[in-house]
């Protein structure tokens, strides 16, 4: 199935900017096993929600920014910027601001990227 994941974009924002340490990093970790390993819609306020109590953040707070639509602009402005720099697949890996691998690739592609930009670091 694909769902919409703004929601969950625009709650991820939320955790980063108004949430402890690490609370951005809890709720994705939460999401992601919702989707990849409980089949569960990530875009679903009752999943979100779920989610949001399992990394343990503020369910109240999370429950007005979906209702009231915040963050809206700043992950369109997001989305926007990344598609200006050419992302048009999920995953996207950005090696120094400077290199891009998109989409689903074989490890030995990974590791060549990797190699060639630390090899440009030096």
């Amino acid at each position: 199935m694909i769902w919409s994941t703004f929601d969950a974009h625009r709650l991820l924002y939320w955790a980063d900017v108004e949430g402890p340490a690490g609370a951005q990093r809890r709720l994705k970790l939460a999401l992601l096993q919702a989707y990849h390993g409980e089949g569960r819609n990530p875009g679903a306020e009752d999943v979100l929600l779920d989610c949001v109590a399992k990394a343990g953040l503020d369910e109240a707070r999370a429950r007005e920014v979906l209702e009231q639509r915040l963050f809206t602009q700043a992950v369109r402005e997001a989305e926007d910027l990344w598609m200006q720099k050419g992302v048009r697949a999920v995953p996207t890996m950005i090696i120094n601001q400077t290199q891009a691998l998109q989409g689903v690739q074989p490890v030995a592609m990974l590791e060549k990227l990797l190699k060639t930009g630390l090899a440009a670091q030096r």
